[in-house]
């Protein structure tokens, strides 16, 4: 959730705030998958959603979109040129007493789907079931819970099918790449 607002760090007059709180969701320190070496034009997206409250309207939204279509914050998949999904709430997010989120009049959410998801897997998710499976780990407990065993061969399976997938979609980018040496 990136408050949308001005303040300090509003670098230019040509800049809104729409543009500006838009374009801190998709900073990576801002993700909530804290991706390794996170590039914007090598790691495409696939689909985003951008959700925004408050006194947002559908033109300012959508210019925000063009804005980073056309400064190259970010990629997509060729096939899949558009990609975004605008939601718009006019009623702006409610303060929770004890809440740490600052109340703010307008705000935006970002969800994607990105390739670069494909690293997570590899190197957190599959790792660690990996080696908690061999060890054994916290089986018991689910074996208790009525878990069959050969269903934790089949979930590692489904993770492998499911990074397979993500890295499918890395080659077929690359290899979508026109070589102008390459002859037709």
């Amino acid at each position: 959730l990136s408050p949308v607002c001005l303040g300090s760090l509003r670098r230019a007059a040509s800049i809104n705030a729409e543009y500006m709180g838009t374009d801190h969701s998709f900073q990576p320190q801002n993700m909530l998958v804290k991706y390794a070496e996170f590039d914007p034009v090598e790691d495409k997206y696939m689909a985003i959603s951008i959700n925004y409250r408050g006194d947002i309207k559908s033109k300012e939204a959508n210019a925000t979109v063009q804005w980073l279509k056309q400064n190259n914050k970010i990629s997509f998949v060729e096939w899949c040129p558009t990609g975004f999904k605008i939601g718009l709430n006019e009623v702006p997010a409610a303060s929770v007493d004890g809440d740490i989120t600052a109340p703010a009049k307008k705000n935006v959410t970002m969800i994607g789907n990105n390739v670069a998801v494909s690293r997570v897997f590899t190197e957190r998710i599959n790792a660690k079931y990996d080696l908690m499976y061999a060890q054994r780990a916290f089986v018991h407990w689910f074996v208790g819970e009525g878990m069959e065993e050969g269903e934790f061969s089949e979930a590692r399976e489904d993770l492998g099918f499911l990074e397979k997938d993500y890295l499918d979609v890395v080659t077929e980018q690359a290899s979508d790449e026109v070589n102008p040496d390459e002859e037709f």
